[in-house]
């Protein structure tokens, strides 16, 4: 999961950049960068860190020109923050080209080893996105016989890498002197959305993975980019886009809604916010059918996440809700924190529970999920400190017990509380008296009665099917493998050892 954007605007794009990527900062607190252009040249600024961090006034000064692609990357774990690993990247060969990527490649290591040996294309870093950017350049210098561009050459292009690609990717890239090129994987896993404004000048055009980045710069939501689809808006500010890929589906990432995406966006057409409605309502369902002699006092969400769907638990259940837990909101997301000790002391440093809430109640406390179970386990035994005298958990997601493969931190089945225990055992491994978890069906109809268009989603990390077909156990051994021991090892035939790309997901 990372947030990634793209600016083609009539006055300079700096500030738009930066404004955009403080609203996606949700999707990624381990770098930002930025790269303007400004005729043929680039002007880039990334490190390592949020947003406010990374960037001072004296870096914004230097970010001139009237377009440009933004990045923010969120850390997994057993992957070290470097500034090199920070996005956009570059590549001046056929063409100067910058990129953005969110997704995981699920065939990285052959790809790196065609580069290597066919393409004749180094790749210098672990991430899998410098793979995807060289493979777009080998794609381009393919597409055109003159070294000279035009809409047609591009989308060749894109189609070349939709052939060679497999796993989850949304891209924003750059060509100097063409323009801004976006595209998304056949099966739409990963998010991305399109808007225009009018201004006095012409037509501004902003790509984004959420449509919050829009609505707070004053662009107007056009569309989401279809998968397999790619749109280019060259410097004048012309606006093209073309199917590159076949046999394509949507199916988006179903934890995009449950958890990643801000509540105030829409993905495919489909409202976070109603979506975690849906799921508390659900919730309230199963708990009212299935567990008639729990007798709870009061609802509490865990913010922030799961608050709106812990307030349709309440209200559908008639219990009061209340807010027990105070945020502290200079404390990064828990879930993504690299290290299981660091993410206790984050859950600490992050949620103070409010006795006068707890003390001798019956409490249902509400999360969106529970991957590796750290913070759950830190919350009951902070809503015990405080005095509750029953705690029960809901889970607005069912169980994960996969491992994700297309850009969310969930790569080994070890890592994963629901992996070899039911429920029963889940709730005594988190402390809880009682445990209840979403159904996956109930999951997949509280996302797609918002949008019925949208009926399929992928959902591997709940039922282990992994649609882009290319997932074998032995790939997610050898990840789990490579995990584990920190070691990196690149498969001489690039199919059965692993190269160090395949340990990063951004």
């Amino acid at each position: 999961m990372c947030g990634i954007l793209g600016i083609v605007a009539k006055s300079p794009a700096n500030q738009l950049l930066y404004d955009g990527l403080l609203m996606l900062q949700h999707r990624g607190q381990d770098a930002g960068g930025v790269v303007t252009a400004e005729e043929n040249t680039f002007h880039m600024h990334k490190g390592c860190g949020m947003i406010r961090d990374v960037f001072r006034t004296r870096n914004m000064r230097v970010l001139t020109g009237n377009m440009g692609i933004g990045h923010v990357r969120y850390p997994t774990a057993g992957s070290a923050s470097s500034p090199a690993e920070a996005q956009p990247f570059y590549v001046n060969s056929p063409f100067g080209i910058v990129l953005g990527h969110n997704g995981n490649l699920t065939n990285a290591a052959q790809l790196n080893q065609e580069l290597f040996r066919a393409d004749l294309r180094h790749v210098n870093t672990n991430s899998d996105s410098e793979v995807l950017l060289n493979v777009l350049a080998h794609e381009l210098q393919g597409s055109t016989s003159d070294y000279q561009l035009d809409p047609s050459a591009i989308f060749n292009a894109v189609s070349g890498v939709h052939q060679r690609c497999q796993g989850a990717y949304a891209v924003v890239a750059m060509i100097a002197g063409y323009g801004l090129l976006a595209f998304r994987d056949p099966f739409g896993i990963r998010p991305m959305v399109f808007g225009a404004r009018e201004t006095d000048q012409g037509t501004e055009y902003l790509v984004a993975s959420e449509s919050v980045a829009l609505d707070t710069l004053g662009f107007k939501l056009i569309r989401d980019v279809a998968p397999g689809e790619a749109i280019f808006i060259d410097g004048d500010g012309n606006f093209y886009s073309k199917q590159c890929a076949s046999n394509t589906s949507l199916n988006p990432c179903i934890f995009e809604y449950v958890y990643l995406a801000r509540p105030d966006s829409m993905i495919d057409g489909i409202s976070v916010y109603e979506t975690r409605l849906n799921m508390g309502e659900s919730l309230a369902d199963k708990i009212a059918k299935n567990m008639r002699h729990l007798d709870i006092d009061v609802v509490i969400p865990i913010p922030d996440s799961s608050r709106p769907s812990a307030l349709q638990l309440a209200n559908c259940l008639g219990i009061n809700f209340r807010e027990g837990f105070v945020k502290n909101r200079y404390v990064g997301r828990t879930f993504i924190m690299p290290g299981q000790q660091q993410r206790r002391k984050s859950v600490r440093q992050k949620l103070n529970a409010m006795s006068v809430e707890f003390r001798g109640k019956n409490v249902m406390l509400v999360d969106d999920s529970i991957v590796r179970g750290t913070t759950s386990q830190e919350i009951v035994q902070m809503a015990r400190e405080a005095g509750a005298r029953n705690i029960y958990f809901a889970s607005a997601a069912p169980p994960v017990r996969y491992a994700n493969v297309y850009g969310i931190d969930m790569p080994t089945r070890q890592e994963l509380i629901a992996t070899d225990r039911d429920e029963e055992q889940i709730c005594q491994e988190i402390g809880a008296d009682c445990l209840v978890f979403q159904d996956l069906g109930s999951l997949k109809n509280d996302v797609s009665k918002v949008n019925p268009a949208v009926t399929n989603f992928e959902t591997s990390c709940f039922d282990g099917n992994y649609i882009s077909g290319n997932v074998t156990l032995e790939y997610l051994n050898a990840i789990e493998s490579q995990r584990n021991t920190g070691l990196i090892k690149i498969g001489r035939n690039g199919s059965t050892q692993l190269d160090l790309s395949l340990a990063m997901t951004d």
